[in-house]
């Protein structure tokens, strides 16, 4: 019972989207082109995400 009282006594990005995966922002890699989706780590830096993973940013393209 004690944890069912606590569910949902989150920060607040985390309990905006429980449930509904379906409605979370999303985003192409610069590198790989592959859709990427809002993970609660890009939270606080979401506008300045580029690329899905360490391996595409360390072999992103020059320019």
């Amino acid at each position: 019972m004690a944890k069912e009282k606590r569910r949902g006594q989150g920060k607040g990005t985390q309990d905006a989207h429980r449930g509904n995966k379906a409605d979370l922002p999303s985003k192409v890699c610069a590198a790989c082109g592959l859709a990427m989706t809002w993970r609660r780590s890009w939270a606080r830096n979401w506008d300045e995400v580029k690329y899905c993973s360490e391996r595409c940013r360390r072999n992103k393209n020059p320019g």
